[in-house]
């Protein structure tokens, strides 16, 4: 990484800074933490490059307890993406909507896999300061509802398709029309998300699609087949702190609070 400071007030006009730092926050925290769940050391390090108010920033986000939200939903995907590139080691793999995610240098993928992160362009033009691209490894600066940036991904591979973070906050027409356009564009594959509750879409008006369960996508995309679905707070067990993890146990027996955010594997 380079070493100069990073101004992002640039950003603060159309409301992107909050959303791309309060999860690089989050995950820079539970970095430090004497066992990590995801022990994201990237996003440390990113983080100490940005010149912003981080102090507001932790009032806000309280990451005492919200770190580890963010760190098993992290976990659980670069899980399934660590075994999916096992099984395809010359894959493409394609993340939506990336934001400052370091899921590329975590997983750091072997050769002769490549890469590319997709965001709209101010928070790409952000990114290529903190993680420059190398071989086998671009960024892209659209909109993620933009069919036309489809045309500079190759579709000679197994492609893994991740959206962390992303889907919950788009129409409901627009995720249907993005994921028929990856999966007529694509091959074969999978597709890894989170997912809100349509309870918790029409509660926090910040959201607009929600889903209760995976054969739901797949009546209205018959080539996606859902091949895991799991509560947001599967793996408590991981979590370092008693009761934390306390809370995470006894909230994950109940079918509501289990329910109300999901992550899901899709095959195609």
């Amino acid at each position: 990484m380079n070493a100069e400071k990073i101004d992002v007030t640039g950003l603060n006009d159309d409301g992107i800074t909050w959303t791309l730092l309060a999860t690089l926050y989050l995950r820079a925290w539970e970095s430090r933490a004497e066992r990590p769940i995801l022990g994201d050391h990237h996003a440390a390090e990113a983080l100490d490059r940005i010149d912003y108010d981080f102090a507001t920033l932790e009032r806000r986000l309280r990451p005492r307890s919200n770190q580890f939200l963010v760190a098993l939903r992290a976990r659980r995907l670069d899980d399934w993406s660590a075994a999916f590139l096992a099984r395809h080691p010359d894959a493409t793999v394609l993340q939506l909507g990336c934001g400052l995610d370091s899921r590329m240098l975590r997983l750091d993928p072997p050769a002769p896999a490549r890469w590319f992160d997709l965001d709209v362009p101010k928070v790409i033009d952000l990114r290529r300061r903190l993680y420059p691209e190398r071989d086998r490894y671009r960024m892209i600066g659209a909109s993620v509802t933009d069919p036309d940036w489809l045309r500079q991904v190759p579709a000679d591979r197994p492609t893994l398709i991740i959206a962390e973070g992303l889907l919950p906050y788009l129409p409901g027409g627009d995720v249907r029309r993005l994921l028929q356009r990856l999966t007529d564009h694509f091959p074969s594959g999978e597709l890894l998300f989170d997912g809100m509750a349509p309870w918790v879409t029409r509660m926090i008006k910040v959201f607009h699609w929600g889903v209760r369960d995976g054969r739901e996508i797949e009546r209205w995309n018959p080539r996606l087949r859902c091949v895991a679905q799991v509560s947001f707070g599967a793996g408590y067990e991981r979590i370092p702190v008693r009761r934390y993890r306390l809370v995470y146990r006894l909230g994950n027996g109940i079918p509501t609070w289990r329910r109300m955010s999901q992550l899901f594997r899709f095959a195609f």
